[in-house]
């Protein structure tokens, strides 16, 4: 079991590095060269490098700090040491190859053309580079955890807060740029959007996935479920209408970014393991979304004492006689 949480730490950490390289090459030969803020942190450090001269890629590692304890403070120990590595290559890479290549970039923006090959290979790297980095189970700060910070707190949704805080680096472009890099930058965010889902899920976009897995080795893989995921599962008894023996099917729901964590898992445990993936268009509960009161609850005689064992969160107030 070592060996297999070895390998697969090894194979994570490389897809960090890599993903790094790549979006931070996106960065300091596309976006910063051609003005486009394309949101998160990589687009205030563009601003602040045509306005301040100040270095893009030190720039975003001195956001992400704060940012980053600012959501270890409110969601725990969540990020992980994966994630302050993510954030840090991500960073330096984007210093490295402005020292390289410069962040004149490596077209000569003579007309619009130029400007708009910048923002779909800017968006496709950095799309391709983030999206590794998070399947690889870490992420690199910025924005989408300030996001998560406003969702936490406010009825915003995620997507919703996403918007808001990508929307205001995007604006404030706009009035510094000019309004036509600010289309640009909805193109470049536009295409990394569209590469991150690519990546993570190979055209899937959603939430979560339900698992079924049937193992020989389920023992091994419900361990490392539990001691690497973090998640939990159910098994269910059932027999193969085939061979006519029992066996044991395990099913669990897990989060799109652990899905090729889980992959290798099922796969180093057992190369013969049979697993099924399913989409989980909505998941309420520990560990995912809180269940939370989303409509009033109209109560009727058949319903009354029904209503009593209801938890306070979602009993519906009394009628006044």
């Amino acid at each position: 079991m070592r060996a297999i949480i070895n390998r697969r730490a090894v194979t994570e950490y490389f897809g960090i590095a890599i993903g790094s390289l790549i979006a931070g090459f996106g960065i300091a030969a596309f976006n910063t060269p051609a003005k486009i803020a394309g949101g998160g942190v990589n687009g205030i450090a563009t601003i602040l490098y045509h306005t301040l001269g100040l270095e893009p890629g030190l720039a975003m590692l001195a956001m992400n700090i704060p940012i980053f304890l600012a959501g270890m403070k409110v969601f725990g120990a969540k990020y992980g040491f994966k994630s302050i590595v993510g954030m840090t290559l991500f960073s330096l890479s984007v210093s490295l190859f402005g020292q390289i290549i410069g962040y004149e970039g490596i077209l000569p923006y003579n007309d619009s053309v130029d400007v708009l090959l910048s923002a779909l290979f800017g968006g496709l790297f950095v799309g391709v580079g983030i999206g590794l980095v998070m399947k690889s189970g870490a992420n690199t700060g910025g924005t989408d955890i300030i996001a998560q910070i406003i969702s936490r707190y406010t009825p915003l949704a995620l997507g919703t807060s996403l918007l808001l805080t990508d929307g205001l680096v995007i604006l404030s472009s706009a009035f510094i740029f000019g309004i036509e890099r600010a289309l640009y930058a909805i193109i470049s965010v536009y295409a990394s959007t569209q590469m991150i889902n690519y990546v993570i899920m190979v055209m899937g976009t959603k939430y979560a996935k339900t698992v079924f897995i049937f193992s020989e080795k389920l023992e091994l893989i419900k361990q490392l479920i539990i001691e690497e995921l973090h998640h939990g599962g159910t098994l269910f008894t059932g027999v193969g209408i085939y061979t006519g023996q029992q066996r044991q099917m395990l099913m669990a729901v897990i989060p799109n970014q652990q899905i090729s964590m889980l992959t290798s898992i099922v796969h180093l445990s057992d190369p013969k393991a049979f697993m099924i993936v399913q989409e989980a268009y909505q998941v309420l509960g520990e560990g995912f979304t809180p269940m939370v009161k989303v409509v009033p609850i109209q109560t009727t005689r058949h319903s009354a004492s029904a209503a009593k064992q209801m938890t306070p969160l979602v009993r519906p107030k009394k009628k006044r006689l």
